[in-house]
């Protein structure tokens, strides 16, 4: 008998009682999608979080030492960067962008309205929203005279345009901080991916800006952008020794490369899936019991077939073939089925929430693979029982 007689003896067996097959393959099924539902929204957990950690580009971020942070309590010291420092660094070979942030907290007012605790930053170039991949929804960013003259211009984030101005366009009006006049310039759009729903009331302006709000040009993030991804280690350790050169110091400076800190998010993200896939999977081993179960009823149901089939020149080979082909189909046309529902709830799961979920097509060939794989462990049982009938007891079964 060939291999597609044998597939279409299965599927005849599987039309025959439908509603058992159904019920079948229901376990494979529900482990299937599951287990794809499950490692798409991981693998699309893991590119969100690499995406807002990493930015874009090539970046260098120069941080205290975990000495320095324990002595200030957990903050950036006073003058620990200069504009000494920034000038030196620009002139690294290596380095095509400096970006420097300042940050504090303070009220922000406009008329009646007052925001308290407010976070306003102080940004030395747009580059810092290039590689955080920000975008302004409503007039313009900084114009290079503002970072040049230290122009009265601010940005807001899309939350504090919702807070101060309910709903009536921003563009043009005067806000306040520390009784500051600012002109708001534009309105960043919403930030995509994981954080958004965490952004907290955020204003921007230039640094120059900055030192005349809050009398300081304390910087407390220093970033680089390198040329290259190959001269990163080469731009870090540079950029390391002349801060060090700068400020008569040691070991008081370090280097975090953003292109480390996504691996490590990738690793453990990468675990998480799979432990959880894992969890996910013993309903798979179920679904595959399930079959093998069916498959036994199948044996005793069909004894007196067995029994004329090998009394016709069937082989014990034949016979095992046979069931082992009806388990695989069974596995294997869940499996399908599972693929086509995980995808769908996956792209339901895109749709209706802001969990990402991305299906790739490896996971979709292991779970058949799975599938079939089941169809076999779990039918072998089954199928060598039937392959040991006595023919003669076969027949006088009724």
């Amino acid at each position: 008998m060939s291999l597609w007689e044998s597939v279409k003896m299965a599927l005849e067996a599987i039309r025959a009682h439908k509603m058992r097959s159904i019920l079948t393959m229901l376990g494979i099924v529900i482990g299937v999608s599951s287990v794809i539902v499950t490692v798409a929204i991981g693998q699309g957990g893991q590119d969100k979080l690499t995406e807002a950690f990493a930015g874009s580009g090539n970046i260098l971020s120069i941080q205290p030492s975990a000495d320095v942070f324990m002595e200030n309590n957990g903050v950036v010291p006073p003058d620990f960067f200069t504009q000494e420092d920034i000038r030196g660094l620009e002139q690294l070979p290596q380095v095509e962008k400096v970006i420097t942030t300042s940050y504090q907290s303070a009220d922000v007012g406009f008329k009646e309205e007052k925001l308290n605790g407010a976070m306003v930053y102080g940004i030395n170039s747009n580059a810092m929203f290039e590689t955080n991949n920000r975008e302004v929804k409503k007039g313009t960013m900084f114009q290079p005279s503002d970072f040049q003259g230290g122009g009265a211009s601010a940005l807001i984030n899309n939350k504090a345009a919702e807070e101060l101005f309910e709903g009536k366009n921003p563009i043009g009006k005067i806000i306040r901080i520390n009784n500051y006049p600012l002109v708001v310039s534009g309105v960043l759009a919403p930030q995509e991916g994981l954080f958004g729903s965490f952004e907290s009331t955020t204003i921007y302006m230039t640094d120059r800006t900055w030192a005349s709000v809050f009398g300081n040009y304390d910087i407390n993030q220093l970033d680089l952008e390198v040329k290259d991804a190959s001269q990163m280690k080469e731009a870090g350790d540079r950029a390391v020794d002349l801060l060090h050169r700068n400020h008569h110091t040691e070991d008081e400076y370090m280097v975090q490369n953003m292109e480390q800190i996504t691996k490590g998010i990738s690793q453990v993200t990468g675990i998480m899936t799979t432990v959880i896939g894992s969890i996910a999977g013993i309903s798979l081993l179920v679904g595959g019991i399930g079959v093998m179960n069916i498959m036994l009823v199948s044996v005793t149901e069909r004894t007196r077939e067995i029994g004329i089939r090998m009394s016709v020149g069937a082989t014990r080979r034949n016979i095992m073939t046979q069931f082992l082909i009806e388990s695989v189909t069974l596995s294997v046309i869940g499996g399908l089925i599972g693929i086509l529902l995980g995808v769908g709830i996956s792209q339901l799961v895109n749709l209706l929430s802001p969990l990402p979920a991305t299906v790739s097509l490896p996971v979709g060939i292991g779970a058949v693979l799975f599938s079939m794989m089941f169809g076999v462990v779990f039918g072998l049982l089954p199928a060598n029982k039937a392959s040991r009938l006595d023919p003669i007891d076969c027949l006088r079964r009724e």
